[in-house]
Formats: structure tokens, C-alpha cells, sequence
């Protein structure tokens, strides 16, 4: 599975990204996706997970009624959209695949990475 992550970019404090992560390799309904971040001198944490169909997501606390995750498997593609920025949002946010079937934010789930997109929210 290949993951290609775009979108990220420098934004002020309050405004609104959103994040795209086209997948090839695999059938993509059959994959849970997942975003995770990590900023400088943290480690990675998970962000928001969706299931292959849609129906079902998972959001981390830290993000929950700002950021929604969701995918389209015509296009193969999950997206994080981003609201409400805050500075403490700055990271390189990556996707994830896994193949278990499970919507969680645990990184051991996870079999494939994309590279990577950075975000930068200024104050």
C-alpha cells in the first residue's frame, strides 16, 4: 500500500485546513485509515480513525468538535478536515492504513505510513 499525504501549508491561529491522503496497493474499502501528528520533541499521537466503510470514526480528545475525519472510497481517499487551529495544533500529521479492521488510535494497528505533511498554525 502506498499512502501520498497533501494539504498541509502555514495557517493563523482560527483558520481551517484540510488534510487528503490518496491510497494505492490495496482494495481501500477494505482498510480502517487512520491521521496521527507528531510535533518537535513529542511522540506521535493519534488524531482520528475511520473505518473502511465510513460508518464508524474515532477522535482524539484533543481534537474532538474541531477536527472530522472522513472518506471517500471512490477516489480512494481519506481526509482530515481541520478547524478552529490553535498553535498547539502545529505537527507533521501523517495517515495510516491498517488491515485489522479496527478503528483505533493505537499505532502498533497500523501496517502502512505515508511520509508526511506538515502543518504549521501560527498565533
Amino acid at each position: 500500500v502506498q499512502l501520498q499525504a497533501s494539504g498541509g501549508g502555514l495557517v493563523q491561529a482560527g483558520g481551517s485546513l484540510r488534510l487528503s491522503c490518496a491510497a494505492s496497493g490495496l482494495t481501500f474499502s477494505l482498510l480502517s485509515m487512520g491521521w496521527f501528528r507528531q510535533a518537535p520533541g513529542k511522540e506521535r499521537e493519534s488524531v482520528a480513525a475511520i473505518s473502511g466503510s465510513g460508518s464508524s470514526t474515532n477522535t482524539g480528545d484533543s481534537v474532538k468538535g474541531r477536527f472530522t475525519i472522513s472518506r471517500d472510497n471512490a477516489k480512494n481517499t481519506v481526509y482530515l478536515q481541520m478547524n478552529s487551529l490553535k498553535p498547539e495544533d502545529t505537527a507533521v500529521y501523517y495517515c495510516a492504513a491498517s488491515t485489522t479492521g479496527l478503528v483505533v488510535g493505537v499505532r502498533g494497528a497500523y501496517n502502512y505510513w505515508g511520509q508526511g505533511t506538515l502543518v504549521t498554525v501560527s498565533s
